[in-house]
């Protein structure tokens, strides 16, 4: 069965010796035949080093996949052990995970688990819902798709760029089926209109996107700039406004025509930073500013969720590197800029925070896939959980970059505060590359999300150098780099 990373959630002090651990049983969302189930254990007792979870499903309940850890079924009992990675479970120590399951005629909730074979207590299992729609599942329910195939089968993915929908820790299509994110980053539409070049660096035609597909890859991020998006009447008239929207949604028409998911991303703003770390003293959106502006931001986002709230093909990716940690002078005044914005420390104008971006989206009525960065030009997610955003559609994940000259870019600093997150979201690394003009660094970054189930995508389907970049092609008919030639590999091996 499927399994994925499970998280040390939270430690307490003088938690009672007895019983060895207390479970919390729920049912997420039901539907005729099957339903999702989640489960979190309290361990009372002395630390563990390594953990098992028993019960007994009282109903003729069968699980089809799980997370969280691994999980198996033998007749009517059920165990989930403990990745090796996250064995350990102190005292007061919680740990959740989740499953899919059918059941037909009652769906009783158990009642006796176990931790390591010593009988727990259970914190009331929740009221199991009574199905919503008798005979067919939602079309796109708010949280978790069920299976439309049966569910001792993997659900069959929709075919071509699906649907994406948060289901706890994946990403799933209409079908319930899940999907990983792997790709490329497309660059020129963040920076070729400011500077009076044109829409992209490069072809954006069918072939060149072709081109892509041919790598197998099946996301293509797509960097944008708000300036040029809202037509401000510094750019040139010809790259700005509604000739700059009609060239990205044409490219967007065209990744989604190849069966592609394409994620529009902002990368470049408005607003005057010239301190820790700028890149330019300019005010206007000509390189990247520690925080999306509020003058600008929101109404980028609202013209963009209105643009393609219609096409829930299309995922939106709020903000490309977010860097408050440089202006600010601890990690709470950055985390809480990030969340919240307003006037933050050490950055001179007014600040969008990722909630408002959000809201900006979700006022639409857009229900789309929205991915939301962390800090450290994204390179840090330590304190997501905490900060992360309110999202009343519930479909939001994180997004994460790695190079390997970031700090976070080895595998203890992965495990210590990328896995918690990913335990709880799925966790797209938008950006994943390295300036050796090799690829044993993203070789490494690619094992542990596959080992993970995770998402990626490599930065940049471009014919720069690796003086100047990391570029995965020296050609737009797929011709790759020797750094581009290990994404190109991977991803053709994981399909063949």
């Amino acid at each position: 069965m499927a399994s994925t990373a499970l998280a040390v959630v939270g430690t307490a002090a003088g938690a009672s010796a007895a019983p060895a651990c207390t479970v919390e049983y729920s049912v997420a969302g039901q539907w005729a035949g099957g339903y999702r189930g989640a489960v979190t254990i309290t361990n009372n007792s002395a630390a563990l080093t390594s953990w098992s979870l028993g019960f007994g499903f009282p109903a003729g309940q069968v699980v089809s996949q799980g997370w969280g850890g691994t999980w198996s079924q033998t007749g009517a009992s059920v165990t989930v052990v403990n990745e090796s990675w996250n064995g350990t479970l102190g005292t007061g120590a919680k740990v959740s995970g989740g499953f899919i399951a059918s059941w037909t005629g009652a769906n009783t909730a158990p009642t006796a688990f176990t931790l390591n074979g010593t009988p727990c207590t259970t914190d009331g299992p929740a009221p199991t819902p009574t199905p919503t729609t008798p005979t067919t599942p939602p079309t796109t329910p708010p949280t978790t798709p069920p299976p439309t195939t049966p569910p001792t089968t993997p659900p069959t993915p929709v075919p071509g760029a699906p649907e994406l929908t948060v289901s706890g820790n994946r990403f799933t299509d209409q079908n319930g089926a899940t999907r990983r994110l792997l790709g490329v980053n497309r660059s020129g539409g963040e920076f070729m209109c400011v500077q009076g070049y044109g829409f992209f660096d490069g072809p954006v035609d069918d072939a060149s996107v072709q081109a892509i597909a041919d790598w197998k890859a099946d996301t293509v991020r797509i960097p944008l700039n708000e300036e040029c998006w809202l037509g401000l009447d510094h750019i040139k008239p010809e790259y700005r406004g509604a000739h700059y929207v009609a060239a990205v949604k044409d490219l967007v028409a065209k990744v989604l025509a190849h069966g592609l998911t394409p994620v529009v991303e902002l990368h470049w703003t408005h607003g005057q930073y010239t301190g820790n770390s700028s890149g330019c003293s300019d005010v206007h959106a000509t390189c990247q500013k520690p925080m999306p502006d509020a003058q600008y931001t929101p109404a980028f986002w609202t013209s963009v969720a209105n643009t393609f709230k219609n096409d829930r093909r299309v995922a939106f990716d709020l903000f490309n590197e977010p860097y408050p940690d440089r202006a600010t002078s601890t990690a709470a005044q950055a985390w809480t800029c990030w969340r919240d914005g307003g006037s933050c420390p050490g950055i001179g104008y007014e600040v969008a925070g990722m909630q408002d971006l959000v809201d900006a989206v979700r006022a639409t009525g857009a229900k789309n896939l929205v991915l939301v960065p962390g800090l450290a030009y994204s390179n840090d997610l330590s304190q997501w959980l905490t900060y992360r955003p309110t999202d009343p559609a519930s479909n939001l994940a994180a997004a994460w970059h790695v190079y390997n000259f970031n700090t976070c870019s080895d595998e203890t600093c992965w495990n210590t505060t990328l896995a918690p997150v990913a335990a709880q979201v799925p966790l797209l690394a938008g950006e994943i590359g390295e300036n050796t003009c090799g690829h044993a660094f993203v070789d490494r970054v690619m094992k542990w999300f596959d080992d993970r189930g995770l998402s990626y995508l490599g930065w940049t389907w471009n014919t720069w150098n690796c003086s100047s970049g990391p570029a995965l092609i020296t050609s737009y008919d797929g011709t790759p780099t020797a750094f581009g030639i290990g994404l190109r590999d991977h991803l053709r091996a994981l399909t063949s």
